[in-house]
């Protein structure tokens, strides 16, 4: 199935491109996902989807085959498979940025095939889900452009002054004048107070990205996101798995 979404971001889309493509950068704004691995253009993951009791987590990898920078275009292509069933996944996802009035539209079109459990719910619904859960990556990834910025500038603004300043700012007949008492003070110097050197600087992890694992994501709850959507295709379902789990409780309750 073809999948068409879009969301604006805002920033330009000279700021917004690689920020795009930095993906343990956006990884943790993106719902139910969690990336594992990055090594060049390629990157595994896991996603989790969960619908009323049942959870479904597909693992996986992908793979950037295109970055056209001058078109601002990249194209992904991820396969993944259900780590407690058969289900599969797999998908290409192209993503072009647009200059908008208020930043960059992003435009994002998806060829999903997909088996298994969340297949029943086809299209009408996975566009739906998949406009929130954009939605939902969108807000995040503002939050975090809007963020870095303003970090970056209150942080140079917060440096304290080098100590050695306060010392050279003396003017130097203070560092000369006679005390009280007549004494020449450049008879007795006071020897410097003892000063504890710097631990050195942590070097930077290799790229610039973070080195700690990141944190595994909530379930995407698919009812929470489709709501009417999906309760009309899931209830019979939950109807039907309720009334298992009562007949095996019935069941142990009369032995």
């Amino acid at each position: 199935m073809k999948l068409t979404h879009e969301f604006v971001i805002p920033v330009p889309p000279e700021q917004a491109w690689p920020v795009l493509l930095d993906i343990e950068r956006i990884g943790p704004c993106l719902p139910g996902a969690t990336i594992t691995s990055v090594d060049g253009d390629d990157f595994t993951g896991e996603v989790k989807v969960k619908v009323g009791p049942i959870q479904v987590t597909y693992g996986g990898s992908a793979r950037f085959s295109e970055r056209d920078e001058s078109a601002k275009r990249a194209t992904i292509d991820a396969r993944g498979k259900e780590t407690r069933g058969s289900g599969t996944a797999s998908a290409t996802v192209i993503a072009e940025l647009h200059t908008h009035a208020d930043g960059t539209k992003v435009t994002v079109v998806t060829n999903l095939a997909i088996t298994g459990k969340p297949a029943q719910f086809g299209r009408g619904v996975m566009q739906e889900v998949g406009n929130k859960l954009l939605g939902q990556f969108a807000s995040c990834l503002a939050d975090k452009l809007a963020g870095g910025g303003s970090a970056a500038a209150s942080g140079a603004a917060d440096d304290p002054p080098v100590a050695a300043d306060s010392r050279a700012a003396r003017p130097a007949a203070e560092a000369v004048a006679p005390s009280s008492n007549g004494a020449n003070p450049s008879a007795a110097p006071t020897p410097p107070a003892p000063t504890t050197p710097a631990p050195p600087a942590r070097p930077p992890v290799a790229g610039g990205r973070s080195s700690s694992p990141a944190a595994a994501a909530e379930p995407i709850d698919l009812l929470d996101v489709a709501g009417a959507s999906i309760a009309k295709r899931v209830l019979p379902l939950l109807l039907a798995l309720g009334a298992v789990l009562a007949a095996i409780a019935w069941r142990r309750s009369r032995r």
